[in-house]
């Protein structure tokens, strides 16, 4: 570009632009917005030395460069002198062209910074005016943003405040917030109003604070508009306890007490009631006129007494104000709890002028408070009271029984099976019995007695002051009470419970101790068939403890190897040779010695550990069968299964495993299921058995006769055998009545192609009683009762020797 293209360029240009030659510093042309700005001709600002106008420090440092080449460019604010001397503040720009030619000049762009300089200068020295104003006004003074964040304030504002002095050095609003509610005789109301304000931000209001040194604070509040919208909130606040004081007619007072939400009233010296607000007029039921000139004490039922005054004035000296609760009566002469609180005024001399009580009802405060207190103590479902309350009873029940001696009972009910209703009618049914129930339990009992739900169908009763004869009345009032039928939706069930019943002070000293046996005694009825009651007996400890010590002494066998298996034969009655033997489970401990299975299987049902016991039983006889068949005496192993263990979803998965496993032919495992299991779930017991025929397993029912005995599961199942209880065999040959059934088992088994053997087999004339009726099978101690395996085995080939006689094993 040409220097006369530069020049027309700089003509179009809004700021002033000078075109200046490197080496000598000489302007070679200018736009008409820097002849104004500089303030001479054009003809006589080309030529002159730039230096002439730029006289600032920065501006002489650079164009000393710049004329020897070591300078291309700056960028900053800086003053000019215009040709009449006068100072301008600029933005100057100056930046380095090449020209077309080749040559190069730099090209200054100046922009008159003045009028903004001078704007800034006079909107300082506003916001100066505006805090000097702040200062100056006697009230304190807060500026806040819509979001409540502190933006200005004076130090009115902070005296009257009492601001901590590491307050003022850092600010901090939640803090400020915080100190000024605390400041105030009821902090949540006025946090409930800075919250109400800031929801409405051209809401205009005024209101009193009360502070707790009893000075009287008038609030102001104004919002604070910019450009006709809300950005803030200008608080002011003034100190007009004296004002107040010295006010006769109180007027002023009464105007501003007009809003309040609480019960105020003024009294004077005498503390009679001189003014008060419409709340108190509200609050009271009572017209101006019946409050005026009372006493204010008056007003509460529990100020009455002569030494209220005398606590009253120790606490205005103290404090400056007395609070507490207490009661008011209505017009109507229903009373209300309220809240009271009663600042003192003094004189500056230090006299009371003046007092200001301020009090609230506390209806709904109370109401709400006792439904919290009901839903701690009470039962949600039914009402009565929980183990809470009922901790609460008893604990006062031995205080007195301490002092006065006496006795009581405690009585733990569970109702007998009812999580069959929960199961098959649902829990919100379940949960209408319950409150019949509970209702039924407290006409049972007398006023001074407790009925407590624990949870679920569980009950605990306390009877006062009941001996023992009267604990049996009350719970045989009970068992018959609730042996009467049940209605719900029109459908009529029973229900029955178990109770246990502990003695104070026999049965235990505390609460937990009390439940505790009482659990125990009930738990004894649930064993011996339910639906009774069972007076708790330390014995019944005894056989808890024995029972957990057995438990845990039988899984401590389980791992460390203690169980065997010995091994009874079954013997054809046709050939009198062993066809199979039934796997008995033996436990001999360091300690507990031998332990019978009829003591330890029925444990390990009740606790569920017989799935854990039968699933060894089920590998162990498995893998011995195996050695048999492996050393060429293949001989079927029986084997019992609990109910618990089949109802598992992988038994026959578990089975098919342990088969797998030792590669034992699977119709040399029998295993042995009671009747109870086939009833309990036809359906699924059906697939489980039919899965098992697959296998290839032999199928006997056990105990045949004593259950829940049905030609049509007989009909229905797989099953192959079926085994006569033992307790039929005892009576034979002489018990007719043990003759007609083993006999007709005999023959339903004949007529159903089913394997009949008979178990407990002791003596040959039952055994000869078994042959003549054609039972197939014996197994007992007449053969042998269960051995080890190696003792089975060297009996075995004794007996072979003596081949063609009835095997009989030593």
């Amino acid at each position: 570009m040409t220097l006369p293209a530069l020049g027309s360029l700089i003509e179009a240009m809004l700021d002033a632009v000078c075109v200046v030659e490197p080496g000598t510093l000489h302007i070679l042309a200018v736009n008409d917005a820097a002849v104004q700005l500089l303030g001479a001709g054009r003809l006589s600002l080309v030529g002159r030395v730039v230096t002439d106008f730029m006289v600032a420090l920065e501006d002489q440092f650079f164009w000393e460069e710049a004329a020897t080449g070591h300078a291309d460019g700056i960028h900053s604010e800086t003053k000019l002198l215009t040709a009449q001397q006068e100072p301008r503040q600029v933005e100057r720009r100056v930046t380095l062209t090449t020209l077309s030619d080749g040559s190069s000049a730099f090209v200054v762009c100046l922009r008159d910074r003045s009028q903004h300089r001078r704007m800034e200068d006079e909107l300082e020295l506003v916001l100066a005016e505006m805090q000097a104003t702040l200062e100056a006004t006697a009230d304190g003074i807060l500026v806040c943003d819509l979001h409540g964040n502190t933006t200005a304030c004076n130090r009115r504002f902070a005296e009257m405040w009492e601001m901590p002095e590491t307050m003022l050095l850092r600010r901090d609003d939640d803090a400020l917030v915080s100190h000024m509610a605390e400041s105030t005789l009821d902090p949540e109301a006025y946090r409930q109003r800075l919250e109400g304000l800031s929801l409405s931000p051209l809401t205009e209001s005024s209101d009193l604070l009360v502070l707790r040194d009893g000075r009287l604070i008038e609030r102001v509040s104004l919002p604070q508009h910019n450009q006709g919208r809300a950005i803030g909130r200008v608080y002011s606040f003034r100190d007009i306890t004296q004002r107040v004081a010295s006010e006769s007619s109180l007027r002023l007072a009464a105007k501003v007490f007009e809003s309040s939400l609480d019960a105020i009233f003024i009294a004077g010296p005498d503390h009679r009631i001189v003014a008060v607000n419409p709340g108190c007029l509200s609050l009271t039921g009572l017209a101006e006129a019946d409050v005026l000139g009372q006493e204010a004490q008056n007003l509460f039922t529990s100020l009455h007494d002569a030494d209220f005054l005398a606590r009253l004035k120790e606490s205005w000296v103290e404090d400056g104000y007395w609070q507490g609760e207490t009661t008011h009566v209505r017009r109507d002469g229903s009373e209300c709890a309220v809240k009271l609180s009663w600042v003192a005024l003094r004189t500056d001399q230090g006299e009371v002028m003046q007092s200001i009580g301020f009090f609230k009802d506390l209806t709904q405060e109370k109401a709400s408070q006792k439904r919290i207190e009901q839903l701690a103590y009470t039962d949600a479902l039914t009402g009565l009271p929980n183990r809470l309350m009922l901790s609460q009873h008893i604990e006062y029940a031995l205080r007195m029984a301490a002092r006065g001696g006496g006795e009581f009972a405690v009585m733990f009910l569970d109702l007998d099976r009812f999580k069959n209703i929960n199961d098959s009618l649902g829990h919100q049914f379940g949960d209408r019995v319950l409150i019949q129930v509970a209702e039924r339990l407290g006409h049972c009992l007398r006023e001074v007695d407790t009925l407590c739900r624990l949870g679920g169908d569980e009950f605990v009763m306390h009877l006062h002051l009941a001996d023992a004869a009267a604990a049996e009345r009350v719970a045989r009032r009970v068992l018959e009470s609730l042996s009467r039928p049940f209605a719900v939706d029109e459908l009529q069930f029973s229900v029955s419970c178990s109770i246990g019943v502990a003695m104070y002070p026999n049965d235990g000293a505390t609460l937990d101790e009390l439940i505790k046996c009482a659990d125990t005694a009930m738990y004894r009825v649930k064993d011996r068939g339910r639906n009774n009651f069972c007076f708790y007996q330390r014995q019944m400890n005894i056989e808890l403890l024995s029972r957990m010590k057995m438990d845990h002494a039988m899984r401590v066998a389980m791992d460390t190897g203690l169980f065997r298996l010995h091994y009874q034969p079954q013997v054809s009655l046709d050939n009198g040779r062993v066809i199979g033997v039934e796997a008995l489970i033996r436990w001999f401990d360091p300690v507990l010695g031998h332990v019978s299975p009829g003591d330890f299987i029925p444990l390990a049902e009740e606790s569920g550990y017989i799935v854990t016991l039968g699933a060894w039983v089920l590998a162990e006889a498995v893998r011995q069968a195996a050695v048999w068949q492996e050393a060429g005496r293949p001989m079927m192993v029986s084997v019992n299964v609990s109910a618990l263990q089949f109802q598992q979803t992988d038994f026959v998965e578990q089975v098919a495993s342990v088969l797998q496993a030792v590669g034992l032919r699977p119709e040399l495992l029998e295993l042995e299921l009671t009747e109870s299991i086939l009833v309990q779930d036809a359906a699924e017991a059906l697939a489980r058995l039919e899965a098992l025929a697959a296998l290839g397993v032999t199928l006997a029912i056990d105990d045949f006769g004593t259950g829940y005995s049905s030609l049509a599961y007989l009909k229905k199942f797989p099953i192959h055998k079926l085994k006569i209880d033992r307790s039929f065999i005892r009576g034979l040959p002489d018990d007719g009545d043990d003759h007609a059934i083993v006999s007709a088992i005999i023959q339903m088994g004949r007529a159903l192609n089913l394997t009949v053997i008979a178990e407990g087999v002791e003596t040959k004339a039952q055994r000869a009683t078994l042959l003549r009726l054609n039972c197939d099978q014996f197994q007992g101690f007449l053969c042998s009762p269960g051995v080890a395996a190696e003792d089975l085995e060297t009996a075995m080939a004794r007996a072979a020797e003596r081949e063609g006689a009835v095997v009989l094993l030593d």
